[in-house]
Formats: C-alpha cells, sequence, structure tokens
C-alpha cells in the first residue's frame, strides 16, 4: 500500500489490486499510467533501483545524493534531492521522502486549490 501512495504522490494514476485477491504468490499492489501503457508497481519503498528510476524519469536533470550514515541510530541514511533532505532507515524510504519534499516545494497548487484557499482567506477577513 505504501509504494501506491507514493506512486500516486509523485502524479501517477493507480490501480490498486484488491485485498481479497492478494496471496503470497500475489502480492498486494497495483498497476500505474506511465504514458499510454499501464505497468506494475515496483517496490519504490523497498528498492533503491526502482527509487532512483522514478526520480530520474520524475524530475530529469535535478541533483541528489545518498548517504549512509554509520552509527546506531534507527535513521540509517540520508538522502538530499534538489536540497530537500530526507531521512530512512532504507536507502530507498530516504530518497522518496526527500524526493516528496522537492516535488511538493516545485510543484504549484492546482488553480482549484488556490481559490479554494483564496475564498477561505477571504471569508475569514470578512467574518472578523
Amino acid at each position: 500500500m505504501l509504494d501506491a501512495d507514493i506512486y500516486e504522490a509523485l502524479g501517477y494514476t493507480v490501480r490498486r489490486k484488491p485485498t481479497r485477491l492478494a496471496t503470497r504468490r500475489t502480492p498486494a499492489g497495483g498497476i500505474y499510467q506511465h504514458g499510454g501503457f499501464w505497468k506494475t508497481l515496483g517496490a519504490v519503498s523497498a528498492d533503491i533501483d526502482v527509487a532512483i528510476s522514478l526520480l530520474r524519469h520524475r524530475a530529469p536533470g535535478w541533483s541528489w545524493s545518498l548517504q549512509c550514515l554509520a552509527g546506531e541510530e534507527a535513521m540509517a541514511f540520508q538522502a538530499l534531492v534538489a536540497e530537500c533532505s530526507g531521512q530512512g532507515a532504507m536507502g530507498s524510504l530516504a530518497l522518496c521522502a526527500a524526493m516528496l519534499r522537492a516535488l511538493a516545494r516545485r510543484d504549484p497548487p492546482s488553480p482549484v486549490e488556490t481559490e479554494e484557499s483564496e475564498a477561505g482567506s477571504d471569508a475569514r477577513l470578512t467574518e472578523t
């Protein structure tokens, strides 16, 4: 479920497999739309290669780095994507966290969100 959530946060359209169809041989997951094709969800939260592939596709040309921090801390990895950091117990999770923060900072809100927030702020100003 986490992988599907990450794909959706990255802007992909995701179709989730019904949980009643998931077994040990066919785990829960789904497919995502990549251009005109539907592809199987990769384990972006557990596979660094999948996380890097998504980062390169979603944000080509961005600078990024990943470090393994030696120590006894639970957060053993630290990633930096376009000046946004992320930490995680696994490199893929740290990279996903930093990537999502960087994309959230870069992507402007949709026109609907902007109109709703402006209407909400105007209403608050007139209520006083």
